[in-house]
């Protein structure tokens, strides 16, 4: 497939003057002039530079990688159908599409959007973290930055003592078999070519406590109403998660709360003040 640069140019223009600054979580101010966003502020949202963005509107920059441009998609808050134009326009295939996809659809996106000031977080069925609030980020830890098989939390837990350390010990057996249950229901509806087989036949190759857990055939485990983290700076939280599912791609918006005037809202409150300032 070949790029279309014309098109490419008149399709990102068309829909970043489309996007309001409220759409993407952002103050309009008194002194906007400018219809919809502005280059520079769609770039800070695709992480990239207004420059190499400004050159994809005139028709004259590089060919954008599948990388560029799956950010420029949900930088702009396209749909999935518009996420696929977008592609073919920069004569790539379109990635794949439902529970296999990491594309956020704008709906989840705009929610996130206005949870600026909650721990919140967008997740895949399998625990791949996709964007977090900075108060997200400030309970968590940035978990983005992983990569592969260690994007998946349940993956981590299993090979990773580290990543146990954000929770109750108590609490550690449960979310063992918790997490093999889930995926082990993900891996049944998914089928034995799916990424959710991919990370059970690489637990069971490296871990014998999930070899264990696996055993057990359990289904249809579910979290405890109340989550416990233990934070290397707050200590330990007690927090409620509500769970927004969007239905078509399976990903869930996960928004972290704590009871008002509980010494967890306090703590909520102080790591307010180590949130990082962008949204990720």
């Amino acid at each position: 497939m070949a790029i279309d640069r014309t098109g490419l140019g008149d399709f990102l223009r068309r829909r970043r003057t489309a996007l309001q600054p409220e759409d993407v979580g952002m103050s309009r101010g008194q002194r906007r002039r400018t219809e919809g966003l502005r280059r520079e502020e769609v770039a800070a949202l695709c992480h990239m530079s207004a420059d190499y963005y400004a050159r994809l509107e005139r028709g004259d920059g590089p060919l954008p990688s599948e990388q560029m441009l799956a950010s420029i998609a949900q930088g702009l808050h396209l749909t999935i159908d518009e996420r696929d134009h977008l592609f073919r326009l920069a004569g790539h295939p379109p990635p794949p599409r439902g529970a296999e996809s990491d594309h956020i659809g704008p709906g989840l996106l705009r929610v996130l959007d206005r949870l600026q000031d909650t721990a919140a977080e967008i997740v895949t069925e399998l625990g791949e973290t996709l964007r977090q609030t900075p108060l997200g980020i400030a309970l968590t830890g940035d978990l983005l930055r992983f990569t592969g098989a260690e994007r998946s939390i349940g993956f981590r837990w299993f090979s990773d003592p580290a990543s146990r350390e954000l929770y109750a010990p108590e609490d550690h057996a449960f979310l063992s078999r918790l997490w093999a249950s889930g995926l082990r229901e993900v891996v049944s509806r998914r089928g034995p070519g799916s990424r959710a087989a991919h990370l059970a036949e690489l637990l069971l190759a490296r871990s014998a406590e999930f070899r264990e857990v696996w055993d057990r055939q359990e289904v249809g485990l579910r979290p405890a109403e109340t989550k416990r983290f233990v934070h290397p700076e707050v200590g330990v939280l007690e927090l409620t998660c509500q769970n927004l599912i969007d239905p078509f791609s399976s990903q869930s918006l996960l928004v972290y709360t704590a009871v008002p005037g509980s010494e967890s809202h306090d703590k909520l409150a102080l790591l307010s003040t180590l949130a990082p300032r962008v949204v990720r």
